[in-house]
């Protein structure tokens, strides 16, 4: 039965209209695989060297870690002796652990403290802003031997620049390299040096995101500079703070190259400057203990984690971020 007024060729709209739905959501569906194969063959070679150079080798050490191990024999099962042994019977263990643990009580505040110095010097209006910034911040570019060697010159105990300009002013010149008490505070004033520009260029942009309103009801306030600072500066750039300790402190716990370089015997005289991955380094390259230099990367990898884990929670009672209601 034919509908009046209605031809006969002309086909339903309905049915055209679901048949266009239909071809639409099929060339969507298409597109969208097309889109995800590329998509895949795109990231497969991060995958590849994802799985064979980072998941696959943190794997085995995980098995190494639970053998005896020297490269030139097979593994040995030996269960969680490696790790009792370093827990309780390992004094060089302690001793790098404890070292490290000054070395980032030192690095840490000093890293941060002298970048945000410098970042807020160069975030007030003076001449030659672009040249003091990469001046501050060539430092960090510098390779890291190149550093160290510049300062073993510079900390020279006889003949550095340093000491010559202290008894020049009558001031004690001190073993920068050769006393153990003075070795961690070499290696942290080294560092600091070095990079402090990259923090100090997060700091920059930190401190140009500050609305400058709040400044301007400040000095209305009659608020001074240290007022201005501890309450409106410091909060402001909370996260960015955090961050920077975050980083520090992973940085502090896995720092190997700086003291290897700059003091000639592997960790310093009296081993006062070994930190912890520099006595993992020499444990698994020197004396071929790869199954315990194994464990003592995930006791480093635990703390770590640790450390963050803990910086993290207590990053809810300092670290502010705008928009966030208390």
């Amino acid at each position: 039965m034919r509908l009046p007024g209605r031809r006969p060729d002309v086909p339903d709209g309905g049915a055209t209209v679901a048949t266009a739905t239909r071809s639409g959501s099929a060339r969507s569906t298409n597109m969208a695989r097309n889109e995800s194969i590329a998509a895949l063959l795109f990231i497969t070679p991060w995958i590849i060297g994802f799985l064979v150079f980072t998941l696959g080798p943190a794997l085995a050490s995980v098995y190494f870690s639970l053998t005896n191990y020297n490269v030139l024999e097979p593994a040995q099962w030996t269960g969680f002796d490696n790790y009792v042994e370093i827990l309780t019977q390992d004094d060089l263990f302690r001793k790098s652990l404890i070292n490290t643990a000054y070395y980032t009580v030192i690095y840490v505040p000093l890293h941060i403290i002298s970048a945000l110095a410098v970042a807020m010097l160069l975030n007030t209006k003076v001449r030659g802003v672009p040249f003091w910034r990469t001046f501050f911040y060539l430092p960090s570019v510098t390779p890291v031997v190149a550093m160290a060697i510049l300062w073993r010159f510079i900390l020279n105990p006889q003949g550095g620049i340093l000491n010559q300009g202290l008894r020049s002013l009558g001031l004690p010149a001190p073993g920068w390299t050769t006393d153990p008490n003075w070795m961690m505070p070499a290696l942290g004033i080294m560092v600091t040096w070095g990079g402090a520009g990259n923090a100090m260029i997060i700091y920059l942009a930190g401190l140009k995101n500050i609305p400058i309103e709040l400044y301007e009801s400040a000095d209305i306030d009659g608020a001074g500079w240290w007022s201005r600072t501890f309450h409106i500066t410091l909060p402001m750039l909370s996260p960015v703070l955090f961050f920077t300790t975050v980083v520090g402190i992973v940085a502090a716990l896995q720092t190997f190259a700086q003291s290897r370089v700059l003091f000639d015997e592997e960790g310093g005289n009296a081993n006062a400057a070994l930190l912890y991955l520099m006595y993992l380094f020499n444990t698994a390259f020197s004396y071929f203990r790869m199954g315990y230099a194994s464990a003592l990367a995930w006791i480093l990898f635990v703390v770590i984690i640790a450390f963050t884990v803990f910086q993290f929670w207590l990053s809810k009672r300092w670290v502010y971020y705008e928009g966030e209601s208390k």
